[in-house]
């Protein structure tokens, strides 16, 4: 997930963890042990995303595709991460550090914070279609959520609107949840979101300070949480759908079809519009890779409708008696054997195929599909060819090869 969403499951976490404690009598420490659990909340959601300083570490686009979401993302890792956040803040706040001496319940919540928030960020990320291999290196697996979208403003309105209202300062209450509300409908204008989510994500906005001003924050914040919660299972049920819909799609076309992965990108605020991928086997030793658009209402919002900033290909409308539920975009046919033989042949190939899930091979530029069509370069865009003899890149984490079934490693 993005770093705002982060941020305020942390904000939230910490806010929350405060006001279940037993409650401080002196107000100065309980003012301190608030701050302390809001900053230790947000702190520990975004930590994990430090492993961006690691880019480095390979030649570009390996370094952010292997080293991002990478050992920091992971449950062995957690653990120092905790370790070293609670350090950073004792050594650095002394105010909370006398107040920890102390205070059995600033300890536990403090503790609270921080586990949970580790794991709050771990689980946020794996809702998406990047994934993260959350048990290596015992399991060095990629396992992908499929069912959110990576930035969600479902979670910025439902979590973030009870934290703005209840801010003090009437001028930055205002700014705050003006930009929560005025961000949404700059996606619209850029096409990343229909009205019609604009419109539910807007009641969601409205509702939450209505919860506020009338039931409080804690309240609020708790109904924010429970609704998060409900998407989030919600999408879970729609990508359910929307997979067996393809599956069935991709069958009634060839009933003798191998399907060996359905990659699935959710749309923002929107469970019925789905991108999809589809990589299947054709029974010679061929391989197919199609992208396109499934909508699990197309008689109302057929897949053309689908917001085309998010799809990132253009669908065109499928002609028939009745609405198409499936459109698809682009295909690409590829020789398995042949992509063997390229990973054995290229070390920067054999690393990228430790982050491809939908791996383009042409014209000597690799590209996964998941990001972007080839011939348009985006941050999964590894040309090969054009880097040929250059040095094998080091400090390739051992990742397990997403398309393993292609490679024949099974």
């Amino acid at each position: 997930m993005d770093n705002l969403t982060h941020s305020l499951v942390g904000l939230a976490l910490g806010e929350l963890t405060h006001r279940v404690l037993r409650t401080e009598p002196d107000p100065a420490r309980a003012a301190t042990r608030r701050r302390l659990l809001l900053t230790c909340g947000a702190r520990a959601s975004n930590f994990p995303d430090l492993d961006l300083v690691l880019t480095g570490l390979a030649p570009e686009p390996l370094g952010y595709l292997l080293h991002h979401r990478g050992h920091t993302h992971t449950l062995l890792y957690a653990l120092p991460q905790a370790l070293l956040l609670l350090a950073a803040l004792w050594a650095f706040w002394p105010n909370a550090r006398a107040l920890l001496r102390t205070s059995a319940a600033a300890c536990h919540g403090l503790a609270a914070a921080t586990v949970l928030g580790l794991l709050l960020h771990l689980g946020m990320d794996a809702l998406n279609v990047y994934g993260i291999h959350p048990f290596a290196p015992f399991d060095p697996r990629w396992y992908y959520g499929d069912m959110v979208f990576i930035v969600e403003p479902v979670f910025w309105l439902a979590l973030g609107t009870p934290l703005a209202a209840h801010v003090a300062a009437r001028r930055w209450r205002r700014l705050l949840l003006g930009l929560l509300i005025a961000v949404p409908l700059l996606f619209v204008f850029t096409g990343h979101l229909q009205w019609g989510s604009f419109a539910a994500v807007a009641a969601l906005w409205a509702l939450s300070q209505l919860l506020t001003r009338r039931l409080g924050e804690r309240t609020a914040l708790l109904a924010g949480v429970g609704l998060v919660a409900a998407f989030v299972l919600l999408q879970g049920a729609m990508a359910h759908l929307a997979r067996g819909e393809l599956s069935a799609e991709l069958r009634r076309e060839d009933p003798g079809v191998r399907i060996l992965d359905l990659p699935l990108s959710a749309f923002p605020a929107n469970p019925l519009c789905w991108g999809a991928i589809a990589v299947t086997l054709d029974g010679t030793g061929g391989y197919r890779i199609r992208r396109g658009v499934l909508s699990l209402a197309p008689d109302w919002n057929p897949p053309a409708s689908c917001p085309v900033a998010i799809a990132g290909v253009r669908v065109p409308p499928v002609p028939g008696p009745e609405p198409a539920s499936l459109a698809w975009a682009w295909e690409e046919r590829g020789s398995a054997a042949g992509l063997r033989a390229l990973r054995a042949g290229d070390c920067r190939v054999d690393a990228w195929l430790r982050f491809a899930r939908a791996p383009s091979l042409a014209n000597g530029v690799a590209t996964d599909v998941r990001y972007g069509l080839p011939g348009v370069p985006g941050f999964s865009t590894l040309p090969y060819a054009a880097q040929a003899g250059s040095p094998c890149p080091a400090w390739v984490p051992r990742w397990g090869y997403p398309r393993a079934d292609l490679l024949g490693l099974h």
